[in-house]
């Protein structure tokens, strides 16, 4: 286990009854694949229990670069579960982007459990780079990862592919001057 900052760490390997999140996770990344969105699947517990669930919808049924996994999941949250916020873990099979990663934080989630590395994307390095409203740590969620890279690197494998093919995934065009 190597230490990113006080509030982040890089793991291999979570508890067997943790696990069972993650297995719930791929499952949603699956639905999304089917329903023509990039494999990424995620929700939210909070005492042991699943308060909600979201999967990638970018592409289907409308183009819509914003419905990633995460923000899915926190949309459905109850909104009384929210003063909570600080005891919620979001599980997740990639690794939260820079937009994911933020609405995270703003929302208050204190911890963070990925599947796989997003290392094309990844929100984590921002972690240590925070202004100085997250000072000393306060409201920057412990951040668990890889926990099963060997079953949710094929699917970010995928969720790449899929992603360059979409508006959003395009190599961008140099601006006129």
């Amino acid at each position: 286990m190597v230490l990113l900052s006080t509030a982040s760490k890089r793991v291999n390997a979570l508890p067997a009854d943790e696990l069972r999140y993650i297995d719930r996770a791929i499952e949603l990344a699956l639905v999304a694949e089917n329903e023509g969105n990039l494999p990424i699947g995620a929700l939210i517990t909070l005492d042991g229990e699943i308060l909600s669930e979201g999967w990638n919808r970018m592409a289907s049924p409308r183009y819509e670069p914003g419905r990633h996994a995460e923000i899915e999941a926190l949309k459905a949250v109850p909104t009384e579960m929210w003063p909570r916020a600080s005891e919620m873990t979001c599980y997740s099979t990639l690794e939260p982007c820079v937009m994911c990663t933020g609405t995270l934080l703003l929302h208050g989630i204190g911890r963070v459990v990925f599947g796989a590395t997003d290392t094309s994307g990844g929100g984590g390095h921002i972690l240590t780079h925070l202004p100085e409203f997250f000072d000393g740590g306060a409201g920057v969620p412990e951040w668990l990862g890889p926990v099963a890279a060997e079953r949710c690197e094929p699917l970010f494998a995928r969720a790449r592919a899929k992603f360059l093919t979409l508006p959003c995934g395009r190599q961008r065009q140099p601006r006129d001057e």
